[in-house]
């Protein structure tokens, strides 16, 4: 695995079409722990101009495979993964905010908690956990 987690996530983000589509950017990242953001754009909107739950689910999830990735390798499947959204995710920016609760060789519980900022404040908008299964190494 590589020894620098932020340029494996990098890599791993910058591989991702549905990631550079929304625009989620690597914000700094250590072992165990990732801050992905992405800038609003009204096409990740919902009908009421609210950031759709799809993409907070994204985000959410998005981050929490990256948090894991820095610790077991970038092979991992979400098994399971909830979000609960706390209120209107509405701002300039989105920041989400994983870290690795449990590593393990075969599994690894995440979570993360979501903001939404608007002229430099910060809202928590929602928070999610994930349950990721770590893949065999390719032959």
């Amino acid at each position: 695995m590589n020894k620098d987690p932020t340029t494996l996530v990098r890599r791993i983000n910058d591989s991702a079409e549905f990631n550079r589509w929304c625009g989620f950017e690597v914000v700094s990242c250590e072992p165990g722990a990732v801050e992905l953001a992405m800038p609003w754009r009204k096409e990740v909107g919902q009908y009421s101009g609210f950031l759709h739950a799809g993409v907070v689910g994204a985000l959410i999830d998005t981050a929490c495979g990256f948090a894991a990735a820095t610790l077991v390798g970038p092979r991992l499947l979400a098994a399971h993964f909830s979000v609960n959204c706390l209120r209107p995710a509405s701002g300039q920016r989105f920041v989400a905010r994983a870290r690795v609760v449990k590593p393990g060789k075969q599994q690894v519980f995440t979570c993360c908690e979501l903001f939404a900022i608007e002229n430099g404040v910060e809202k928590l908008v929602a928070v999610g956990e994930t349950l990721l299964t770590v893949l065999p190494t390719e032959a």
